[in-house]
């Protein structure tokens, strides 16, 4: 369907970023397929042609609305904001560029009204590989866990965080390595992994959309300590989380503590 900034300008919030996720994942899969150059280029592509759809089509659709994006100079203007998009145009920019499956596209929306610290109200994540957009309408329903098998915790491909191996080594559960934050927090969500443990060095693009995704599925979502994920902060890093289904959280937060006591 072609794009009408008006009729888009018009949807709530969740439509919108629904809409938004699968545009530029639409983009993203359309200049792969189409790729005939380098590998590093076609990532560096990528990223410009994801960011460039979605800045112009929340500046259309939302112009008093501020953005906070990996793939923009971030502005301070967000942090007096009420509102404030936090987007990830191309999470996984390395699985892209090798035709991979598992990368992603993140939409979400922070609000100031929502909680003392404001809040995620909106969070919509494409996964082009899949074939699928998932929102935070809490329509997923996560699935139930196979009676009998062990725990399958996501971790990175290229950098499995020493936290998970200890905490896999402690609860007998197998590492599953996969690409993007965001495609390894929604395999929480569609039941392909029971959980995701993550230590250092991401910031709030690589979680928004998806940690509200899982929250209205119903899914945990914390940092490591078990504290809450907290957004449009000054500083953007928020190296660390845990996503699991919601009977496994204390069993691995505690296993967490104990593997960071040692």
């Amino acid at each position: 369907m072609a794009y009408d900034a008006g009729a888009e300008g018009s949807l709530d919030d969740l439509a919108l970023a629904r809409e938004l996720a699968a545009a530029a994942g639409e983009r993203l899969a359309e200049l792969r397929a189409g790729w005939e150059g380098d590998e590093a280029d076609l990532r560096k592509a990528g990223d410009a042609a994801a960011q460039e759809l979605l800045a112009a089509r929340l500046t259309a659709a939302r112009p008093d609305d501020a953005v906070l994006s990996e793939e923009a100079k971030d502005d301070p203007v967000r942090l007096g904001a009420d509102r404030v998009w936090i987007v990830d145009p191309l999470d996984g920019t390395r699985e892209f560029g090798e035709g991979r499956h598992d990368w992603a596209v993140h939409v979400a929306l922070w609000e100031r009204s929502a909680g003392a610290a404001g809040d995620l109200t909106v969070g919509a994540v494409a996964l082009p590989g899949r074939g699928l957009v998932l929102g935070s309408d809490g329509a997923q329903r996560v699935p139930e866990a196979a009676e009998g098998s062990p725990i399958r915790i996501a971790v990175s491909r290229t950098r499995p965080p020493a936290v998970a191996v200890a905490v896999a080594e402690a609860l007998g559960a197998e590492l599953v390595p996969m690409g993007s934050a965001g495609y390894k927090v929604t395999a929480v969500v569609r039941g392909e992994v029971d959980a995701y443990v993550h230590g250092g060095g991401q910031y709030e693009w690589d979680s928004a959309a998806p940690v509200a995704v899982a929250r209205a599925a119903g899914v945990h979502t914390s940092r490591l300590d078990g504290s809450p994920l907290i957004y449009n902060r000054p500083d953007p890093l928020l190296p660390d989380l845990v996503i699991a289904r919601a009977e496994l959280a204390q069993p691995l937060l505690a296993a967490i503590a104990a593997a960071s006591a040692t």
